[in-house]
């Protein structure tokens, strides 16, 4: 959009014949329509927060190897991308991939994450409970295991991949442990993918 012309607030009654005043009654209004980015906001603290966006690959890689029938793992543990332990803030959803090269059986906990790391100011937490909290998809208030699958069987030698809606959103210490109760030894292989809805 261009220029265009609009009334002055003060010369409405000029443009009457109230006044005599000689005062022009239109004024020049630029109308842009520009395109704005919106990248974040700076909070009450005066620090600079960035909007969260999706992760475009998954993170966290983590290969165990030789987990005996009954051994279990946590998972991310430290990882070279930074991303131990998983950090939802921000985050609505996520995406776990597990993959082993023994199918059966395999247990999976979203636990709170090492003693040795924050969950915002606070130290230490209770490092690897299980993550209990309400969810309100039961009917009920109760607080109750955010995720506790007691056995997923799993097909060896390709991702499994699951959908995890709202249950660890916004978990700033974020483990999983992993058991492995497939009879045999087993490499584990697990990855993650943070999603913003």
């Amino acid at each position: 959009m261009g220029k265009r012309k609009a009334y002055t607030p003060f010369s409405l009654s000029s443009e009457a014949g109230v006044s005599a005043a000689p005062v022009e009654g239109f004024i020049e209004v630029t109308q842009d329509v520009r395109p704005i980015i919106d990248t974040g906001f700076v909070d009450s603290k005066g620090i600079w927060i960035g909007h969260q966006t999706s992760d475009t690959e998954f993170i966290g890689y983590q290969k165990d190897e030789g987990i005996a029938n009954g051994g279990e793992i946590l998972t991310p543990s430290v990882n070279a991308d930074g991303s131990w332990p998983l950090d939802m803030t921000g985050y609505n959803d996520l995406i776990f991939a597990i993959k082993t090269d023994d199918a059966g059986n395999y247990e999976t906990t979203a636990v709170m994450g090492p003693a040795t790391n924050l969950f915002a100011n606070l130290s230490p937490v209770n490092a690897g409970a299980t993550l209990r909290g309400t969810i309100n998809d039961a009917g009920s208030p109760a607080i109750s295991n955010i995720l506790l699958d007691g056995a997923e069987s799993l097909t060896a030698n390709v991702w499994n991949i699951f959908y995890i809606g709202d249950r660890v959103k916004n978990q700033k210490l974020l483990q999983f442990k992993i058991v492995n109760n497939s009879g045999g030894t087993a490499t584990i292989e697990t990855a993650f993918l943070r999603i913003v809805q």
